[in-house]
């Protein structure tokens, strides 16, 4: 009978314990990092297969981490690809789909791009709309970003702790958690021919070529350039690693790995075919859970901010239209489909949509008189792309190869990606096929209208709209209140954000509840797509 009691006293006090460690560790927020390949493409990563180059930081991540296969980019290039990133939302949904709108080099109004009549300017994106990582930061998060603050639109300045090249966790306040971006232009599109003479780390004749390319000294050459900036970047990345573990933060933290969207080559980078939109993700997960593992779901850029705000314990804002894919408040629904969007790319204009299953991509064109390979200026600096024109015009690259570059493109296209990964086959005209078609088309044209698709308006026309007269609304000043609990704030808009600081400090601190009535301090509000209120002064009487 003693015994009995013995055992059921230490089997009470061990689920106690356990329920304690449970609690404990759910309430102690995580650690999160993402790491940011520029430019990127899995065919090339040892991860995802390749053996053309070793890439030891990154493998070993990999160890540690999950793989994923069906990662994508809902748009082919950076800053409508980093505004979804940053938001949760569809590029198209925000009015960031065109590269690009918000120049940050460029004064509000001044013009991007010479010959196209259009301004550097911000989206006024739907209510409710913020980035994400303001919830971190208001959870008592450190977030800090580095240096890529492209994001088509002007950044907030709730979202950042720190943002600059010199940012890392240490900068924070000891033992509060963090978010660190670190952005990686080593691997970007300019660096094929800004590093076409430096030392190349394989040899170009060992380089494998995919069919869509013709097979000579000039391709051999950009392509081992990418493999040779691999493997600048996984040095870098081992750099961030090595800190981790230094710091004792490797083993509990989460690291995300990840391409800001397709390979930096023609028919890569501004397609939507798989070359274009799909991406390598590694997830390392605390105490490595699921180590080596390979996972297939549908998963897309929308689907980061609310995984991140899950996994930090924070219930994503219903306006976020992805999933989030762990944590706390994982999504029950799967995704069956992703869906990808191409408007202006620099100067050019040329709207395409697609939708991808696991096994088949749908792609419409809304314009067949423009070639896929559209003349963007910034490109045609890359010898392969000079290439290309030079072999198309002489009629010397085959069917494959020749397709791309063709002055006129398909309305319809359907891959099979299972069967046909390098999509070189049309499927679209075959009788067969006529009812994956029709539901392709259809589960399209469904989600253009529930988004409420903005590609369908002439950019110039969403401009007018939301900036009357020419220039971006502004909020109102804020309005300040003395009561019991401090200086009350209010802004004009609901969904607005107020930020203040004390006059000496330079960071922004994101206002939640009234402010002590003995400190001075500055506020204003902001919101994206307006221009920030009046910094509203306060002093102690």
């Amino acid at each position: 009978m003693r015994l009995s009691i013995l055992i059921i006293a230490f089997l009470l006090v061990s689920c106690a314990d356990k329920k304690t460690n449970e609690i404990v560790d759910a309430k102690k927020p995580p650690n999160i990092v993402w790491l940011v390949a520029e430019d990127q493409s899995p065919d090339w990563f040892p991860m995802y297969g390749d053996t053309t180059i070793s890439l030891p930081n990154l493998e070993s991540l990999a160890v540690d981490g999950v793989k994923f296969t069906n990662a994508v980019a809902p748009v082919p290039v950076c800053a409508p690809a980093r505004s979804a990133l940053i938001t949760g939302m569809y590029p198209s949904t925000l009015g960031t789909h065109n590269m690009r709108t918000h120049a940050p080099w460029r004064g509000e109004g001044d013009k991007p791009y010479p010959n196209l009549d259009i301004p550097s300017y911000s989206p006024v994106v739907p209510e409710g709309v913020k980035m994400f990582t303001e919830y971190l930061r208001k959870k008592g998060y450190y977030t800090a970003n580095g240096p890529k603050e492209d994001y088509n639109f002007e950044k907030t300045d709730a979202a950042w702790n720190e943002s600059s090249r010199k940012r890392h966790w240490r900068n924070r306040k000891e033992g509060q958690p963090f978010f660190t971006v670190f952005n990686y232009a080593v691997c970007h599109e300019s660096q094929i021919w800004k590093r076409g003479k430096d030392s190349l780390f394989v040899n170009p004749k060992d380089v494998p070529v995919p069919p869509y390319f013709p097979d000579n000294d000039t391709i051999r050459h950009d392509l081992a350039v990418n493999y040779s900036n691999l493997k600048r970047l996984d040095d870098q990345i081992g750099e961030v690693i090595a800190d981790l573990k230094e710091d004792g933060l490797y083993e509990n933290s989460i690291i995300f790995f990840y391409g800001d969207h397709g390979g930096p080559f023609p028919r890569h980078k501004r397609a939507l075919y798989d070359s274009g939109v799909l991406v390598p993700l590694l997830i390392k997960f605390p105490e490595n859970k699921n180590a080596g593992s390979v996972d297939d779901r549908m998963i897309s850029f929308i689907d980061y901010a609310p995984t991140v705000l899950s996994l930090a314990g924070i219930s994503p804002p219903k306006v976020m239209q992805g999933k989030a894919q762990f944590g706390e408040f994982k999504s029950k629904v799967k995704s069956k489909y992703t869906f990808h969007t191409s408007d202006r790319f620099d100067g050019v204009y040329d709207r395409l949509r697609a939708v991808r299953s696991k096994r088949y991509k749908y792609i419409k064109s809304y314009d067949v008189n423009l070639s896929h390979a559209l003349p963007v200026a910034y490109r045609e600096q890359m010898p392969m792309m000079r290439e290309l024109r030079k072999m198309y015009k002489e009629g010397s690259l085959n069917k494959q190869q020749a397709s791309w570059l063709h002055k006129t493109k398909p309305e319809e296209e359907l891959y099979d990606l299972k069967n046909d990964p390098f999509e070189l086959h049309n499927l679209a005209k075959l009788p067969e096929l006529k009812d994956t078609l029709m539901h392709f088309r259809g589960v399209l044209n469904k989600w253009i209208i529930d988004t409420h698709d903005l590609g369908e308006y002439a950019e110039q026309q969403l401009i007018d709209k939301w900036r009357p007269k020419g220039k971006q609304p502004a909020l109102q000043h804020l309005k300040i209140e003395k009561t019991i609990d401090g200086i009350a704030l209010f802004p004009s808009r609901k969904d607005a954000t107020i930020v203040w600081k004390q006059p000496k400090d330079s960071i922004w601190n994101i206002y939640d509840k009234p402010l002590p009535k003995d400190i001075p301090f500055e506020a204003k509000a902001e919101r994206i797509g307006y221009t920030d209120s009046e910094i509203l002064k306060y002093a102690p009487e």
